[in-house]
């Protein structure tokens, strides 16, 4: 244990620390309450060996300081006045033990030091241990899709989790990166690590800065104690920096240098730390377009990008949407079966521009809103889920091809069915998607992917709308 002795009597104190130095403990000493708060603010220790009888702050009054500002610090009490009602008060106050400074106090006080050690080193076990089984529900293996992008993302995700490789991991708004970057650290051997995780946009720069690398005392108004930052917290573990994209450009230098070197300085300091950290970043942003608009450094795109994960969006996988949803209501206390099969259409039709966190937030909607019900198309929120049922449920098909011997193209059927409801619809899109059963968005989508359509051209105002606003009636894509 890291061991600071506190006693106005220095020679005492230099001989209680080398005794305890003897015993195997990394001593410090300083000569009074002051000196020791002063010690504490610089450099962390893990007990405070403190003499009760000094000038201000004596013993019980440091003691109550450092439980205040660094509860996790063992503090054992040394006194040459021990009476009953000191011992009930340093015990109330949080002292772990007291000793009398009487005989060869020391090695008592050895003894209780010695098992203070043993029992912070079975909660760090305990700690590793609760990482390591909540490894077993946070892995690759509960991530939730079976479509082919999906697949490939997580055969990806699994490849890279073996290794120390930097991950970047891209996709739209609540897609599940977050998900894929807490598998990946407890499918890694990290697992029984920190996991830490920074969201790049949530802070102003200078906050954003100690935050990530911490500041010594004094480094700015209002710092007045040395805080480590967050690639210290996350020490043999995993730092997920999220939304990467909005990280300064300052800052971006600074973040290069620790991938590089795995070295930086805290903020107000000019000693280099060395940490063992592995780094794993996400964006929804065009990385790309921000390098060549200058707003993100080539070097650190180039380096975070030496492992790319794409997380597709749910439109892209329609497949995933039953086993999510079902996935989502066991978590929230209900059966799969509370869903009827209209309402599991609807959600099949919508094109999700939230993604999963979407479906998740609709479905909690639909269930307080349902009660004790079957949740139906009534109680999800998406606009169009109504319209988008009621087609499926009451226009099954009449006509459906025969495949002819030789086989036929899903995707140049498709994209002649566009172009019959196109025609039929004289161009007018909210009829032919209509026609097709597709909301309008889809159809765009599917136009867009045949090359009927450039991506973000305007369209018509829906139907019976005339020239009406931008805005107006239905939805605009």
């Amino acid at each position: 244990m890291r061991v600071l002795v506190v006693d106005d009597e220095v020679r005492n104190a230099e001989l209680t620390a080398l005794e305890l130095r003897d015993a195997g403990h990394e001593t410090e000493f300083v000569n009074g309450g002051a000196a020791a708060l002063r010690r504490l603010e610089a450099a962390g220790f893990d007990a405070v060996v403190t003499d009760l009888r000094m000038a201000p702050p004596d013993g019980l009054a440091l003691l109550a300081e450092v439980k205040r500002r660094w509860p996790a610090t063992t503090v054992v009490l040394m006194t040459a006045y021990a009476s009953l009602d000191t011992a009930r008060r340093a015990l109330k106050l949080g002292a772990y033990d007291y000793v009398d400074k009487e005989g060869e106090f020391r090695e008592e006080l050895g003894a209780i030091l010695g098992k203070a050690a043993r029992e912070r080193h079975l909660a760090s076990e305990n700690l590793r241990l609760a990482h390591t089984v909540d490894s077993l529900t946070r892995d690759l293996t509960t991530i939730v899709g079976a479509a082919p992008s999906m697949a490939r993302a997580l055969e990806l995700a699994g490849k890279v989790a073996a290794t120390d490789s930097t991950v970047l991991l891209r996709g739209e708004s609540g897609t599940g990166k977050d998900l894929f970057a807490r598998a990946i650290h407890f499918s890694s051997r990290r697992a029984g690590g920190p996991w830490v995780k920074v969201n790049c946009g949530a802070l102003p720069e200078a906050l954003l800065e100690s935050e990530l690398f911490g500041h010594e005392r004094g480094a700015f108004t209002g710092a007045v104690r040395q805080k480590p930052g967050r690639f210290e917290d996350a020490a043999k573990g995993t730092l997920f920096l999220d939304e990467i994209g909005e990280l300064p450009l300052l800052l971006q230098v600074k973040l290069l240098q620790v991938i590089e070197e795995k070295t930086f300085t805290r903020v107000g300091g000019n000693q280099p730390l060395t940490v063992d950290v592995r780094i794993l970043a996400a964006t929804n942003r065009d990385l790309e377009a921000m390098v060549r608009e200058r707003q993100f450094r080539d070097d650190l795109f180039f380096r975070l990008n030496v492992f790319p994960i794409t997380v597709p969006p749910l439109r892209e996988r329609p497949g995933d949407v039953r086993p999510l949803a079902g996935f989502f209501l066991r978590r929230h206390g209900a059966s799969e079966d509370k869903l009827t099969a209209r309402a599991l259409q609807a959600l099949e039709r919508h094109p999700f521009p939230g993604n999963v966190r979407e479906l998740e937030y609709a479905l909690e909607r639909a269930m307080i809103l349902a009660g004790s019900d079957p949740i139906d198309v009534e109680h999800l929120g998406f606009a169009g889920a109504s319209e988008g049922a009621t087609r499926g449920a009451t226009a099954a098909p009449g006509w459906v091809p025969e495949i002819p011997p030789e086989g036929l193209s899903l995707e140049v059927l498709e994209r002649e069915l566009i172009l019959q409801a196109l025609e039929r619809a004289r161009g007018n899109k909210s009829q032919a998607a209509r026609l097709l059963g597709l909301t309008r968005r889809t159809l765009y989508s599917r136009m867009e992917r045949h090359g009927l359509r450039k991506p973000g051209e305007g369209d018509e105002p829906a139907e019976g709308e005339g020239d009406a606003p931008a805005g107006a009636g239905e939805e605009r894509a």
